[in-house]
């Protein structure tokens, strides 16, 4: 599933077509993604304003000059693209410079909406695993899919202070806890093995033990590894592409994550990385330096 680093690559392609632009038309080719698009969805659309484009958890949204917000959720392989002809370089380094004719009539284009940019972002989801749906701007706290997240991990609020209190008395490997998303969101699987390993953590450490000291080292490698990857445009493994359709470039980079068997590239270690299950999903670490 894209974690952070690729739904913000996303959003920033999404950006110059949407933030500020005017759905001059939508068609949904179906009637459900992975829940059932709201009454009227089309309609409640159609010639709304985006206000404000942003990113919440793995979420992107969109608030309209309706009062409502469009929350999209990529799922295991949504992708959207975005087609304008002859655009220009003032609608982006994202956005896939082709004819808009032929976009959006593949087997799984599911959504196809058009701004006054003028442009056209097509939804493509052959799993049918991501979201599309409509809720009231100012209940968006309070709504089922936000109730209860934690803190952004490149936010103010996701301190040192707070992180350390997160993590106080937690009996769970501190991998888990990162993972649960009302500690921090956004994060999974890729960035909590590599942050870990910058930080030189064993992702098999209680989180409750880690001393005030390494929770800063901590602190420091997930922004670090955050804002890495999304200078990167994400991380492409399997169905993960930008908004014109190239692929993230993150994983090249990788120190631990889908590295099993290789040695360890941290200066002065002779170890190698290990693979183990926690969970259900596929960790990866150095034994010799994450203590």
């Amino acid at each position: 599933m894209p974690e952070l680093p690729e739904v913000e690559t996303v959003r920033m392609g999404l950006e110059p077509v949407l933030e500020g632009r005017k759905f001059t038309k939508v068609v949904t080719r179906r009637g459900d993604l992975r829940i059932p698009f709201p009454r009227d969805f089309v309609g409640r659309l159609t010639g709304r304003r985006v206000t404000r484009l942003y990113r919440r958890a793995k979420y992107i949204l969109a608030d309209l000059d309706s009062g409502e917000t469009l929350v999209i959720h990529l799922g295991m392989s949504g992708r959207m693209t975005v087609y304008a002809e002859g655009r220009g370089a003032k609608l982006g380094v994202y956005v896939h410079d082709a004819g808009t004719a032929e976009a959006g009539h593949g087997k799984h284009d599911h959504v196809v909406m058009e701004t006054d940019a003028p442009a056209k972002i097509v939804f493509t989801d052959h799993r049918r695993f991501g979201l599309m749906t409509l809720v009231a701007t100012d209940a968006l706290d309070t709504d089922k899919l936000f109730k209860g997240l934690g803190p952004e991990p490149l936010s103010d609020a996701f301190d040192v202070k707070y992180l350390k209190k997160a993590l106080e008395g937690k009996r769970t490997p501190i991998k888990s806890a990162l993972l649960d998303q009302r500690v921090v969101v956004g994060l999974g699987n890729i960035y909590v093995s590599e942050a870990l390993f910058r930080a030189g953590i064993s992702p098999k450490r209680m989180a409750g033990s880690i001393s005030p000291e390494r929770v800063k080292a901590l602190l420091r490698a997930i922004h670090a590894v955050l804002h890495d990857a999304i200078k990167a445009g994400g991380s492409s493994l399997r169905d993960y592409t930008q908004a014109d359709g190239t692929l993230g470039e993150f994983q090249h980079r990788f120190a631990v994550y889908d590295r099993e068997g290789r040695p360890c590239p941290k200066k002065g270690c002779n170890g190698k990385i290990n693979r183990i299950v926690q969970a259900g999903r596929s960790t990866f670490y150095c034994s010799a330096c994450q203590k």
